[in-house]
C-alpha cells in the first residue's frame, strides 16, 4: 500500500535536485505535492510533466507574505495540508575574515528563518488536519564544524535545534518534527561555484561508503519521516551520510 495515500505534502525547494526527488517520490507513494520554489520555470515544468497530483506554487521562503500565500493557495488547491518539507537552501562559500555580511545574512534568511517561516506558516493546516509531519532538511554541517561556509554552518545548526523546540511544542497536537542530516548529495549545490578545484574523490574517500548519496537516497529517508512509519520518532536527528559521522578511517591502517 502506498505510504502517503491521501496526504498533501508541501516541498520547498522542489523545482529541482534533492527537492524534486522527495516530490517524485511522494507522488508514487500516493501523495498530492505542492512544488514550491523561485525556479518558476523549472517548477513548472515538473508540475506539468507529474500531473494532477502536482501543482506548482512561486514561493520565497524568506517571505513572511510569500508563505502566507503558499499556505492559502495549497489549502484552496489541495483541500489542505498534511506533510511540509522545508528543503529550501542555499551555499555561499567563505572564510570567517572574507565572508560579507550580505552573504551570510543570504544564506540565513533562506535557510535558517525559512525554516522558521515555513513551520509557523503550516501549523494551522496541520492541526486542523488532525496533525501530520514537519521534515526540516539541516545536514552534517548541523552537526560538526565546516571550514569555508561558517554561515550554511550556522544555519543548519539552527535548524537542528528549531526542529527539536518545535517538536516539544506540537507534540499535543499530533505533529511530529524530524531533521534530515545528509552528508554531500551529489546536486548543483556541491557542483556549483566554489567547488570547482575540490577533489571529490579525496574528499569522500575515508567514508565508510566512500561517495555522494544520489538525491533518491535522501528522499527515501524524508519518505520515512513523512508517513506513519515513523509514528513514534519526534524532535530526531536522522543521518544519510555514508557513514561520515560515524568516524574517518586511517589509510595507513589495513585490515586484518
Amino acid at each position: 500500500m502506498a505510504k502517503l495515500n491521501g496526504k498533501v505534502a508541501l516541498v520547498s525547494g522542489g523545482a529541482r535536485g534533492q527537492g524534486e526527488a522527495e516530490v517524485r517520490l511522494f507522488i508514487e507513494e500516493g501523495a498530492k505535492v505542492i512544488i514550491a520554489d523561485v525556479l518558476d520555470d523549472a517548477g513548472m515544468a515538473l508540475a506539468d510533466s507529474l500531473g494532477d497530483m502536482a501543482h506548482y506554487i512561486h514561493l520565497d521562503v524568506s517571505d513572511e507574505d510569500s508563505w502566507k500565500k503558499a499556505m492559502d493557495e495549497t489549502v484552496n488547491h489541495f483541500g489542505g495540508l498534511n506533510i511540509l518539507v522545508n528543503n529550501a537552501g542555499i551555499l555561499r562559500t567563505g572564510m570567517l575574515e572574507s565572508m560579507s555580511l550580505e552573504d551570510y545574512m543570504a544564506v540565513i534568511n533562506v535557510n535558517q528563518v525559512g525554516v522558521f517561516l515555513g513551520m509557523r506558516a503550516a501549523v494551522p493546516a496541520l492541526r486542523k488536519a488532525g496533525g501530520g509531519a514537519i521534515v526540516n532538511i539541516s545536514s552534517n554541517a548541523g552537526q560538526e564544524g565546516v571550514e569555508g561556509v561558517i554561515g550554511y554552518v550556522s544555519s543548519k545548526w539552527a535548524v537542528r535545534g528549531m526542529t527539536k523546540a518545535a517538536a516539544m511544542e506540537l507534540g499535543s497536537d499530533g505533529i511530529r518534527v524530524n531533521s534530515v542530516h545528509p552528508g554531500a548529495v551529489d546536486t548543483d549545490m556541491i557542483n556549483g561555484p566554489g567547488f570547482e578545484n575540490v577533489d571529490k574523490d579525496a574528499a569522500y574517500a575515508s567514508q565508510p561508503i566512500p561517495r555522494a548519496a544520489q538525491p533518491l537516497e535522501i528522499a527515501k529517508m524524508v519518505l520515512f519521516l513523512a508517513s506513519d512509519d515513523s509514528s513514534f520518532s519526534t524532535g530526531s536527528e536522522f543521518v544519510a551520510d555514508g557513514g561520515r559521522m560515524a568516524g574517518h578511517r586511517d589509510p595507513g591502517l589495513g585490515t586484518q
